[in-house]
This record gives C-alpha cells, sequence and structure tokens, in this order.
C-alpha cells in the first residue's frame, strides 16, 4: 500500500467533538477536515458505528478518513449513543432510536460553517446498513452513499439466519457484541464521569441473542431497516461493494435489480474488509474509486464513473483448497447491469442424473442423503472477518458424508459468474429438515474446493416469513440459489454438486436428526456462465494515509481447530480469535481483546448440539492523563431440546481486581421455525 501524506488540502484533525442531541444526548465524533475548511467549506462523509472510535476502527480510521479530507472532504466518524465515549444506552442493532439520532447527526453536520450542506455516508458492514437504513429515510442533505458488505434483507444475509436456518454466528455476534459493548468510555477524553457511564452501561446491558433467536422467521422485526420492503425510498446514488470472503454479495444483485436510484456495484476476492486493504489480494485503490464517486455526486465534477458498465466483478482463479489465501489470482470483468445482458451471463443446465452431473439424463431411481449431524465441520467461517485461516479447507471429508453428482472434466475450463441454483425434489423422514447444497471444484488428484454454497430450512421452503412443516414423505419441490459467485474453473477439473441433511456448525441442527430422499425424475443444477470480456485492473493501486502508531504488546493468533470423540462420534470445533495486545502510542491506551467458540455436535442426537463462547476484554492506561485499568469477562452457551432453546449468559466486569459488576441471564425460547 502506497502510504500518502502528500495530499492537496493540509488536514485538521479534532479528536473528539460532541453532537448534541435533540433529548441531550451526546454523540463524540472524531472529524478531519481541509485546514481552510471555515473559509472554503466542503462537502462532508458520515461514518456512523457502534465501535468506538478510539480503538475499535482507529487503525482504518487513520487509513481512511485523513485521506479523503486531504482531498477536500470533512470526514466525521461518529459512536452511536452508548458507545465509545457517547452518552445514552443502545438496546438492539438497526434500532429505530439508532436512525432518528442519524438523521440528527446528518442534519447537524450539514449546518457546520465548514460543510456545504451536501453528505455522502461511507461505511462497510453496520456503517454499511444504516448507510442504506438512512437514505430510504431521505434525509435532503444525503446525495450518495457507498454501502460495503451489507444488505437490503436483514433477515436473508446478515449474521442471524441464512435460508431460514439459523447460523451459529447468530450466537458468535451476540457473544462478540456483548463484549464490545462492555468497552469503556476513555477516562482521557470524557474525564470522571467515565465509570458512572461504564457502570450503566454493564447494568443495563441487552442480551442481543434472546432479542434474536426470538424471532426465528422473517416478521416485522426484520421487516425494520429491511430497504427491500420498498427500494423505491432510496433517491441518493448507491455503491454497493462486497467480496468472495465475505459473506453479503447476494445482496448486490437483487439491489442492483430492484433500485431505481444511481447504482454501481463491486465484488473483489476480500473478506469483510474496505478493499485497500483487505485480503486476499488484490487490494485496490478503493480511496481513489470512492473520491471518483465523491467527486461526481458532491462536487459536480464529471470524473467518468457513471459512464462505465455498472457492475464490476472479480473471477477467482480456482486453487487448491486452504484455509487462507494471501493473493487469489483472477480476472476482472464488467457487465451492463444485474441481472447481466445474455451476451455477458448465459445459463446452462446440467442434470443430477445416474451418470452424474450431465448435460442430458435423468434420475431413474430416488437416492438417499444421510447426513449425520457432524456433517460440514469443514465449511469454514461464515464470514473472513479477523484475518485468520477461514476459508474452507478441502471438503472431501464433508463430500463423503454427502450425496454427490460429478461432472466429467471440463477440458477448456469453465468461468462461472452469478447464483448456481438447483432445482430438485426431496422428501423428509420427519416434519423438518434442512438441505445444503454445495458446489465444489475437484481437481485431477481428487482435492475438493468449495466454489460456492446455499442451505434450506425446509419448514421455511417456500417463503421465509411462513412457517409449513413438512409431512414426512410427502414430495417437496426445492428451488435454492446458492451464494453469488465468480470463479474460473481450471481446465480439466470436474464440478461436483454435493448434498446434505446437516451443515454444522454453519447452521443450528434441525429439531431432530431428519435425513432425505432426493426423488426420480429430473433434478437439475442451473449454472451461470460468463461470456463477459476481460479487462485489465480497472483501479488504480491502494493508497493511504500515515496509520496510527500502535506498539504490539502480544500479536493477535486466531485459528480454528475440529476435533472428533471416537467413542461417542462427537465433532468439536473450536474457533479462537486473539486480537492481540496494543497500546495506540499517542494516547496510551491499551487494548487485549480475544475469544474462544466451541461448537459441538452429535452425530444422531440434535439435542446434544451445543455451543459455548468466551470473550476477555482488558483496557488500561498507565500513566498520563486519564489511568485506568478494567477487565470483562463474557460468556454466552446455548443447548437445545426438540422444544425449547437454553441460553445462559454471565459477565463480570473489574475495575483493578475489584469486581464491579456482575451479571447472569438464563432464558428458555421456544423452538418456532428450526
Amino acid at each position: 500500500m502506497n502510504i500518502r501524506d502528500d495530499f492537496p488540502h493540509r488536514v485538521r484533525h479534532i479528536d473528539n467533538t460532541w453532537i448534541t442531541l435533540s433529548d441531550g444526548t451526546r454523540l463524540a465524533a472524531r472529524i478531519w477536515l481541509p485546514e481552510d475548511a471555515e473559509q472554503h467549506p466542503v462537502p462532508a462523509i458520515l461514518e456512523y458505528l457502534p465501535y468506538r472510535k478510539r480503538d475499535g476502527t482507529a487503525v482504518r480510521d487513520e487509513l481512511t478518513h485523513p485521506y479523503l479530507a486531504g482531498h477536500g472532504y470533512a470526514c466525521v466518524r461518529v459512536d452511536m449513543r452508548g458507545n465509545g465515549e457517547s452518552d445514552g444506552l443502545m438496546q438492539d442493532e438497526y434500532a429505530p432510536q439508532e436512525q432518528a439520532d442519524g438523521l440528527e447527526v446528518i442534519d447537524w453536520i450539514a449546518s457546520q460553517p465548514w460543510c456545504t450542506g451536501k453528505l455522502g455516508m461511507m461505511g462497510i458492514s453496520w456503517g454499511g446498513f444504516n448507510g442504506l437504513q438512512l437514505a430510504a429515510l431521505r434525509p435532503e442533505p444525503l446525495k450518495a452513499i457507498i454501502t460495503l458488505c451489507s444488505t437490503d434483507d436483514r433477515y436473508a444475509d446478515d449474521i442471524h439466519y441464512k435460508g431460514g436456518n439459523m447460523l451459529l454466528e447468530n450466537l458468535g455476534w451476540a457473544a462478540t457484541m456483548l463484549s464490545f459493548s462492555a468497552a469503556v468510555p476513555d477516562p482521557q477524553l470524557v474525564g470522571e464521569r467515565w465509570r458512572e457511564m461504564w457502570l450503566n452501561r454493564l447494568e443495563n446491558m441487552p442480551l442481543l441473542a434472546q432479542t434474536w433467536l426470538a424471532h426465528q422467521h422473517r416478521d416485522d422485526y426484520w421487516r425494520h431497516g429491511s430497504v427491500c420492503e420498498n427500494y423505491g425510498d432510496i433517491e441518493a446514488a448507491v455503491y454497493t461493494i462486497s467480496g468472495w470472503g465475505d459473506a453479503y454479495m447476494n445482496a448486490i444483485p437483487r439491489m442492483m435489480e430492484q433500485l431505481t436510484c444511481p447504482k454501481k456495484a463491486l465484488v473483489g476476492p476480500w473478506i469483510h474488509k474496505y478493499p485497500h486493504f483487505a485480503i486476499p489480494d488484490p487490494a485496490i485503490g478503493f480511496l481513489q474509486e470512492a473520491l471518483r464517486w465523491w467527486d461526481y455526486w458532491l462536487k459536480d465534477i464529471d470524473t467518468g464513473i457513471m459512464e462505465e458498465p455498472e457492475c464490476t466483478f472479480y473471477l477467482q482463479d480456482g486453487l487448491p483448497p486452504a484455509p487462507k489465501y494471501d493473493v487469489r489470482p483472477g480476472q476482472w470483468v464488467r457487465t451492463h447491469g444485474w441481472p447481466a445482458p445474455d451476451d455477458e451471463v448465459e445459463t446452462t443446465t446440467l442434470m443430477l442424473g445416474d451418470h452424474g452431473l450431465v448435460a442430458r439424463g435423468e434420475l431413474s431411481e430416488s437416492r438417499r442423503i444421510t447426513s449425520p449431524l457432524t456433517a460440514g465441520s469443514l465449511q469454514g467461517e461464515y464470514i473472513g472477518l479477523w484475518y485468520g485461516a477461514d476459508f474452507p479447507p478441502d471438503q472431501r471429508r464433508d463430500d463423503g458424508l454427502a450425496l454427490t453428482f460429478d461432472s466429467e472434466p471440463w477440458a477448456a475450463g469453465l468461468e462461472l459468474l452469478g447464483q448456481p441454483t438447483i432445482e430438485v425434489s426431496l422428501a423428509s423422514d420427519t416434519d423438518g429438515g434442512q438441505l445444503n447444497v454445495r458446489l465444489c471444484d475437484v481437481s485431477p488428484e481428487g482435492e475438493s474446493a468449495l466454489i460456492t454454497y446455499g442451505t434450506l430450512n425446509l419448514n421455511l421452503r417456500n417463503d421465509p416469513g411462513v412457517i409449513e412443516l413438512p409431512v414426512p414423505g410427502a414430495p417437496l419441490q426445492i428451488r435454492l440459489a446458492m451464494d453469488l459467485i465468480g470463479y474460473r474453473l481450471p481446465k480439466g477439473h470436474r464440478l461436483r454438486v454435493a448434498l446434505s441433511s446437516a451443515s454444522f456448525p454453519l447452521v443450528w441442527s434441525p429439531k431432530r436428526r431428519s435425513d432425505l430422499t432426493l426423488l426420480a425424475g429430473t433434478p437439475r443444477l442451473e449454472l451461470p456462465v460468463s461470456r463477459a470480456a476481460h479487462i485489465d485492473m480497472p483501479f488504480e493501486p491502494p493508497e493511504a494515509a500515515t496509520p496510527c502508531r500502535l506498539e504490539t504488546l502480544r500479536p493477535g493468533a486466531p485459528k480454528r481447530t475440529i476435533s472428533e470423540d471416537v467413542g461417542s462420534g462427537e465433532v468439536t470445533v473450536m474457533v479462537e480469535d486473539d486480537m492481540g495486545d496494543v497500546r495506540f502510542v499517542d494516547h496510551g491506551l491499551r487494548v487485549d481483546q480475544r475469544a474462544r467458540e466451541i461448537y459441538t455436535s452429535h452425530p444422531t442426537d440434535a439435542t446434544k448440539t451445543r455451543a459455548e463462547i468466551q470473550w476477555t476484554y482488558r483496557a488500561s492506561r498507565n500513566e498520563g492523563a486519564g489511568q485506568f485499568s478494567v477487565e470483562v469477562e463474557s460468556r454466552y452457551e446455548l443447548r437445545c431440546d426438540e422444544t425449547n432453546f437454553y441460553l445462559d449468559a454471565s459477565q463480570v466486569a473489574r475495575e483493578g481486581d475489584r469486581v464491579v459488576s456482575e451479571r447472569q441471564w438464563a432464558h428458555t425460547i421456544a423452538r418456532t421455525a428450526i
């Protein structure tokens, strides 16, 4: 990455300022301005998050916001109420209060003497969500957004449910937020009231998993904040971005098809990070691309960005399966919108027949899908988040626990761009169950690399908002779209479709083991084949501002291990997310965060599915103004039987060696849809 400090404008940084809302709540903000912005006002770019500007996003903020400010923008990074140094309490994600506060923040920024009155919003994940949500409310100053790794449908694509099945990330992220929300306001910024603010947050800590578990199908809770309820609400221009190592790519084709506002899309090889410092490479000059967008929409400069084809995709080359890639070779293509014209993406149909995955044929006899509930341990992480070994390794073990159909080798290779879709008729042995479909790249040596996948809760097979229990043995007509993908199958490799009735710990087990029968007939796979012309790298090399200074006291060491109990057959997947122990040199804040997630399943007994997650957070400052030392231990456990989920949690906070807060939760939540 090219680090720049030779910007057209000198930058002034305001480390902490307060935005006072109409109810008296003060939100804390960092602001970067061109030095002469009061004399020559500029447009503003807002990023609005709960993740603590002082430490949580400080590293990426220093790379990004001074760069944009140096090119003539006011950049404002705001912590939501109840987070960082902001007043108040946060009760849930994407709540009406969050959106109401965001509208007031936009009005405040637009009224400042250094702002022209025009705004953009930029954000990834949470910040990408609320960019869409606030755009749907049409605040007059908001002219354009860049939304990364986000979704238009909170039920379909977030970390809670997928295909109507409950993701284990639902519990994982609830545990993460239980720890993140327990972080202290920095005494250096808020003074002695930090302790009162912190204890108030701890004593009013929401148990997010309880809320999310109570809404197991797509009801009004999930409709709130899902802009797909009325795409026409959004009039501001939208640039939507994701990566193949992320989990939010499926929102992009929907938004590109349904939004009526000006729009563009970009999908690269990246995990859940901004594209100028994401892995795998190639990283891109995202900040230069953002400037082209902002200059066009906020400064009325014709940068040519809206004359280019609407969608840019990176087609990844097939590689031997590995849990981590630093570089992913591939090829860039562009399409004229989405759905792409037929001369850019066409559909090829293959049959799941007696002789594998074939161009013509049928399945003359029904076949059983009898996966143990331990199938799926090689799925990899649902979302690549912490730069760890999160990608799926060789799939052969899980392929052996599935019903598979292989194609002949593709002599010329194959380029895919879109959502492969399977259409089958099947029956469940019980009044429930789930179908999991993986599309794999099988090398001549037999290695099986995951290309893409889909999962479906058969209770929600026709409509994610309507629970319809299957009749045991009765035929079910299923059409399941797998995740959007851009992929180049190497010459001589085969495609494999693998059907399983479990995928743990990607999704929670059904209420009882439910084997399936793939019924005889004409089950089929629709493949989106790319015919789009290859183009040279369409972006400049990545640039950024000078990174903040960190002292690493212990480097992070994320890892994932899988073990099996030979006697019981139970499989345990353990994920350790260690973010290291670091000190911010400029202000002395030291932060140490680590987590351990343990997921266990039994091959036949679904009531033995369980999860335990522990987070440790430590923060301190040992010298200068604002000295303190705190530690918070947070824990979640989830168990089940056929009728209920049993959710237990605890949190213990210490200041120095003294326990200052101790909470316990225990909830029984009825199983309704899952």
